[in-house]
């Protein structure tokens, strides 16, 4: 039997993995958690052997919590849902020893498959999820999407600063470069550009 905690914002997707993934393998789903700080707290209290992690969530989001998770429990196994994995993220994901990736889209037998293969010690990228890394176009280097997911969320660039442990100056730079690069006359306008073209 393997242990499970599912951390996902989208409700209706994570209750039906709750539902679907005891029936799928043989799996136990321990706790639920709507964002990265729930998703932490539950790992440390349940000790999963795997857990289910959401990329994108609000506040602190999937590689955030990854990142304190390692910190405090090391060994632990993950894999990450995703619908869009860029090539900064991948890297990213895989330098905090994020095991597997799997779109959301995925049926849930196949994420029970993964997840059976992730607790036997191996590993695992979605043949989609790795198309989609090779053929990303986004032209924005990671922290320029960092402070535009930032603005998007509606920080000011004090805020955003201090979330990201940057100075204001350095913000405004990637601000800038971020609005050149999609042709957009404010911040929120190239926030919403990004987000558009599936950037952030």
């Amino acid at each position: 039997m393997t242990t499970v905690v599912l951390a996902d914002d989208e409700v209706l997707l994570r209750k039906a993995l709750a539902a679907l993934l005891p029936l799928e393998g043989q799996i136990t789903v321990l706790a639920e958690a709507e964002d990265g700080e729930a998703a932490v707290q539950a790992v440390l209290r349940h000790r999963p052997d795997v857990l289910v992690i959401d990329l994108e969530m609000p506040g602190v989001d999937g590689l955030g919590a990854v990142a304190q998770i390692r910190r405090r429990w090391p060994g632990q196994v993950i894999l990450m849902l995703t619908r869009h994995a860029r090539p900064g993220v991948l890297r990213k994901a895989l330098k905090l020893g994020v095991q597997g990736f799997v779109s959301k889209s995925a049926e849930p037998a196949h994420i029970a498959s993964v997840i059976a293969a992730l607790h036997q010690g191996r590993r695992w990228i979605d043949s989609d999820v790795s198309a989609l890394a090779l053929i990303d176009d986004c032209p924005l280097t990671d922290r320029e999407i960092d402070v535009l997911r930032a603005t998007g969320d509606g920080y000011s660039v004090a805020d955003i600063a201090t979330r990201l442990h940057l100075a204001e100056g350095t913000v405004r730079n990637y601000l800038s470069n971020a609005m050149q690069k999609t042709q957009t006359r404010t911040r929120h306008e190239a926030a919403r550009y990004a987000r558009e073209h599936d950037w952030l």
